[in-house]
């Protein structure tokens, strides 16, 4: 048995939750990982993996060994790559991002990092999709939001705070809210998250802990951001937007922030915006290296905060 094999075949399973995926995201036939993955478990007289017809998880020595698999592999690889000389930036790097985001504030960064690293391809997937790092080949992924567990390994990048804020023309015609509650009296252009609308939530920056839900209607509901971002600017109404998205509209003074006392979507503390990786790839330079780059560019402060 080649044990590396082995434990590739068993890491990429576990990472693409399932055999069929990882054999994908290997190039190998879904039999040929299932026999590795089997005698890995035999020559270890122990069950790694739970198996079923409709998932795959780990058992809990099997969650032990992962971690440590996935260092050992991660290892090997630094290893490979400082004996070989392939340190240097070089190779694809495959990265994935919101649409908005990724339009935004990662494409106008790109050329400086190519210059950083003239060896590097980059392949740049942009969607509002979650993607599924082993199965589609991603390198890197960009997450806006709080993380759920999983096996991936996240850096913060920057935070993720939101504001509500409204054109001058409409703050003109229909005035503006001094308190969460009097939304319910301003149309409110909403984001389209599933069937039916969900409140908008604010707490106060004054550390007194009170929380106000307030059940907003308005106009319109969409599930682009940049339409109803489109549409505030036309004086249609109030939005609740990421800094990262209206950050340029409320400097030039084309939205005017409102409710600034008030802290929205409170709660979301550990929200933010990640890099997320596979844990195996911790040790590539090129992956270390746009990680590094991102890092740079929006730490501590975002450019597109105000």
């Amino acid at each position: 048995m080649d044990r590396f094999a082995s434990l590739r075949a068993f890491v990429a399973v576990v990472e693409a939750g399932g055999f069929a995926p990882a054999a994908r995201r290997l190039g190998l036939a879904t039999s040929s990982v299932t026999r590795q993955v089997d005698a890995l478990e035999d020559g270890l007289a122990a069950k790694l993996l739970n198996r079923s017809t409709r998932s795959v998880t780990l058992t809990d020595p099997g969650r032990g060994y992962f971690e440590r698999a996935v260092r050992l592999l991660s290892d090997l690889e630094e290893a490979d790559l400082s004996v070989a000389g392939a340190g240097a930036l070089r190779g694809l790097l495959r990265i994935s991002a919101p649409l908005a985001f990724g339009r935004l504030h990662l494409a106008p960064i790109l050329a400086d990092y190519l210059r950083l690293a003239p060896e590097v391809q980059l392949d740049l997937l942009f969607t509002d999709g979650l993607t599924n790092l082993a199965e589609e080949n991603v390198d890197i992924a960009i997450r806006i939001g709080a993380l759920e567990p999983s096996s991936l390994v996240a850096r913060k990048l920057a935070g993720h705070r939101r504001v509500v804020c409204a054109s001058s023309a409409y703050l003109a015609r229909a005035g503006a809210p001094q308190v969460p509650q009097e939304l319910a009296d301003h149309a409110c252009l909403t984001f389209a998250y599933a069937p039916g609308r969900s409140p908008w939530r604010f707490a106060g920056t004054d550390g007194a802990g009170d929380v106000a839900e307030v059940a907003v209607t308005g106009p319109l509901r969409a599930n682009s951001s940049e339409s109803l971002v489109e549409l505030a600017l036309a004086g249609c109404g109030v939005v609740l937007m990421p800094t990262w998205l209206v950050g340029d509209h409320l400097k030039a003074g084309r939205l005017q922030p409102l409710l600034t006392a008030w802290q929205a979507n409170p709660g979301a503390g550990e929200a933010g915006i990640h890099a997320v990786f596979l844990a195996n790839r911790r040790g590539a330079p090129k992956v270390r290296s746009f990680v590094d780059f991102l890092a740079a560019r929006w730490r501590p402060n975002p450019p597109w905060e105000i």
